[in-house]
């Protein structure tokens, strides 16, 4: 889906939400790869990301001419801070529905940028049709659960166990919807 660029004032610093273009993904790799490190609350290891630029490429192209998903990229003053994306279904009974993911760099977390992006990127499913927006996080991710509560995102559902990671241990992940 594409969607208008749209500039947003973060505390004199500018933040512009535009979608993510082909001869980006290289630079969306290592992304993929360093915020997977970054953070025990993703679903894959960093070396289990093993899509090539082609894939990339080809992945942002089918985001960019999709109806129903949305690749976003948030700039700030020009630099990659993370990414927001709905995934819609296609399926008739399901279409009402979205999955929300967002991922930043660890150093931008913390500075409203998160809270911006889920804001935009909800206000474009409605302005598509969308009636709930659904996401799951891990149960110990208690940063996002706050910001997560604070948008209007309900717990509907804990998944036990959901993930296990390499050491053993496992972690729960709550699912959470937003009524739009």
């Amino acid at each position: 889906m594409i969607v208008k660029p749209k500039e947003f004032d973060l505390n004199g610093h500018k933040l512009v939400l535009r979608n993510a273009e082909e001869d980006e993904a290289e630079m969306l790799l290592k992304y993929l790869k360093q915020v997977y490190a970054e953070t025990p609350f993703l679903i894959q290891e960093p070396d289990e990301i093993t899509f090539t630029i082609d894939d990339e490429k080809k992945y942002i192209k089918e985001n960019n001419d999709s109806d129903s998903d949305l690749l976003l990229i948030g700039m700030l003053d020009g630099k990659h801070v993370g990414n927001c994306s709905l995934m819609g279904n296609h399926a008739r009974r399901l279409k009402h529905r979205t999955s929300l993911g967002i991922v930043l760099y660890l150093e931008y977390t913390g500075l409203g940028i998160g809270k911006i992006m889920i804001e935009e990127v909800c206000k474009i499913a409605k302005e598509n049709g969308i009636e709930q927006v659904e996401l799951e996080v891990a149960a110990n991710n208690r940063n996002a659960i706050s910001l997560y509560n604070k948008l209007g995102f309900e717990k509907v559902a804990t998944l036990p166990n959901n993930m296990k990671y390499s050491d053993g241990t496992y972690t729960d992940v709550h699912f959470m919807v937003k009524y739009l």
